[in-house]
């Protein structure tokens, strides 16, 4: 007599194995959101702004070390308008694309303060959504305490997961203007469209929800977006645009979440140079 099939046995193995796979995944997704999220690691690389600029180090209760580039003109320029500049992941104040960002910046009469995190350009530490906010926070706390540059003459500006830093920053603080470039409106909700059959956002410890913050935001804000952006798609930038208070501007702009200030430059420069002067920070 031929032996039964043990199908009831295969699909409680099947089954077993399937939820130890989904288990494994989701471990490993929590394991390594820090390194998902912040990419951090990185050395301070070689790229240094060609204006007069000077690597500091920012005074902090903690002990840390911070480091920050500071490009500032001459004498009583000190008081044009600072902004404090925010870069995103997989990168340092000292990548290409940032300091180019912080150099046009200047060139349009701003003085700048690029802040490094923890965890990036050699410095020690952890980068988490508390640890990166707390990072910018003293980069305005040194403008205002050592620079004494009055709330009213600080721009806060964030780029992809820096903008996210940005709005933490800007919905707790005084400041003239907020600018945000690639935008997310939340970093978990991209997560749970990358994953979406794991419960992000029940375990993601670095949500950054701009999308609940951002009307916390009293000063001004223009949002540069590009409709080619795949790391943050235009969607995004939208939401958290809507969710934004008056005054509020948004600029679509060509060249993707990358190099859209290098590919369109007059119209991306142009933006922010307009939104500055209708907001009285230029002349």
């Amino acid at each position: 007599m031929p032996r039964r099939f043990p199908v009831r046995r295969v699909l409680v193995a099947v089954g077993i194995c399937c939820a130890l796979a989904y288990g494994s995944g989701i471990v490993w997704l929590v394991a390594n959101e820090t390194r998902i999220v912040f990419q951090g690691g990185r050395p301070l690389g070689d790229a240094r702004p060609a204006a007069p600029f000077e690597l500091i180090d920012l005074p902090r209760e903690d002990g840390l070390r911070q480091i920050a580039f500071r490009m500032s003109h001459a004498g009583a320029d000190l008081q044009r308008p600072w902004v404090l500049y925010l870069h995103g992941n997989a990168s340092t104040i000292g990548s290409r694309q940032n300091v180019s960002r912080a150099e046009h910046l200047r060139a349009l009469g701003l003085n700048v303060l690029a802040v490094e995190y923890r965890g990036y350009g050699g410095l020690d530490g952890v980068p988490t959504e508390h640890a990166v906010t707390t990072d910018a926070r003293s980069g305005y706390e040194y403008l205002r305490m050592r620079i004494h540059a009055p709330p009213e003459r600080i721009v806060v500006y964030g780029w992809s997961l820096g903008s996210a830093v940005a709005v933490n920053l800007a919905s707790t603080v005084p400041e003239a203007a907020l600018i945000l470039e690639g935008a997310p409106a939340s970093i978990v909700a991209i997560g749970q469209r990358e994953y979406p059959y794991v419960p992000v956002r029940l375990l993601m410890r670095n949500p950054f929800d701009s999308i609940l913050k951002i009307d916390r935001v009293q000063a001004p804000i223009l949002f540069l977006h590009s409709p080619e952006d795949t790391v943050v798609p235009i969607e995004e930038g939208r939401r958290l645009f809507d969710a934004a208070r008056e005054p509020k501007t948004f600029v679509e702009v060509k060249g993707g979440h990358i190099y859209s200030s290098d590919s369109d430059t007059a119209v991306f420069y142009g933006a922010i140079r307009e939104f500055l002067t209708r907001v009285h920070l230029l002349l």
